[in-house]
């Protein structure tokens, strides 16, 4: 893959770029925020520094958010679990705290690459209601108003509305949405499912089965 790295510094950044090529990936590294929205249409995956000097990492995730639906995986300091959520609700893919082993960086990484892969065309459009969830054009309208979902929110709906009617488990929609179920996922699937549910503003639509998973109905 190539791959952008947003790190301001310099012995991290090289320590990565190393483990990056180690595994078979094609690193280029920028130091500012800045210079990451201009650079980011050029790459298939960034990994992103919260704390750089010119703009805060989670202001850049919501820029390049805006504008494309490139997989961004956040690697920083920051283990807090308000800049945990924050990232994931902007749309963040995953999020790995410094120090992380490079085998598991390159992990994380494929997951998300794999589920990237799987993501493939359809014809499906699903209403419900008022509700039209478009699986091709990755678009939801709400009544005449069209629902600005994150890239994560909207493959966690689609996992659910493709099987519409059927109870889907957590651990389904986290092997389909983020490639392999790691138990740090759980709480990202949780984040973005609340995410999906206020911004349809449909309650009911989506169910939760307790001690099981959740179901779309209707279909």
């Amino acid at each position: 893959m190539r791959v952008l790295l947003v790190e301001d510094d310099d012995g991290v950044a090289d320590a990565l770029v190393a483990a990056l090529a180690a595994g078979g990936h094609l690193p280029h590294r920028v130091a500012r925020g800045a210079d990451a929205l201009l650079a980011h249409r050029d790459f298939d995956l960034l990994l992103l520094d919260l704390g750089l000097p010119d703009l805060d990492g989670l202001d850049v995730l919501r820029k390049v958010r805006k504008i494309a639906g490139v997989p961004v995986l956040v690697l920083t300091a920051r283990g807090d679990e308000r800049s945990t959520v924050r990232a994931l609700r902007l749309g963040a893919d995953d999020y790995l705290v410094k120090p992380v082993r490079s085998g598991e960086l390159l992990a994380r990484m494929d997951a998300v690459a794999r589920r990237v892969a799987r993501v493939g065309p359809t014809d499906r459009v699903v209403r419900v209601g008022d509700v039209e969830v478009d699986l091709q054009a990755r678009r939801v309208v709400v009544g005449d108003r069209e629902i600005p979902l994150t890239t994560k929110e909207f493959d966690v709906l689609a996992v659910l509305v493709t099987r519409a009617g059927t109870a889907v488990s957590r651990q389904q929609v986290m092997d389909e949405v983020w490639g392999d179920a790691y138990l740090a996922v759980s709480r990202s699937l949780d984040v973005h499912l609340a995410g999906v549910r206020a911004k349809l503003g449909r309650p009911g639509l989506l169910t939760t089965i307790r001690g099981f998973g959740y179901r779309f109905e209707g279909g």
